[in-house]
């Protein structure tokens, strides 16, 4: 179970967004998007801290670190 993979997951559907706009809003392709739900990859930090900034969450919940 990949932690970062499905908070991703879980919180770009709640905001209602596909894959190819998340990738477009910080940056990335969306291959990268998939990998990154998929838990094949994971982000840089730069990348973890962006998609922390967007979805209004702490790094650490993205982690898998905290619920909060």
């Amino acid at each position: 179970m990949n932690k970062f993979a499905d908070r991703l997951k879980e919180l770009r559907l709640e905001k209602g967004i596909l894959q190819k706009d998340l990738a477009e809003k910080v940056g990335v392709s969306r291959v990268t998007i998939t990998a990154w739900e998929a838990g094949r990859n994971e982000p840089p930090y730069d990348m973890l801290v962006e998609l922390a900034k967007f979805f209004e969450v702490s790094a650490d919940y993205l982690l898998g670190i905290s619920d909060i």
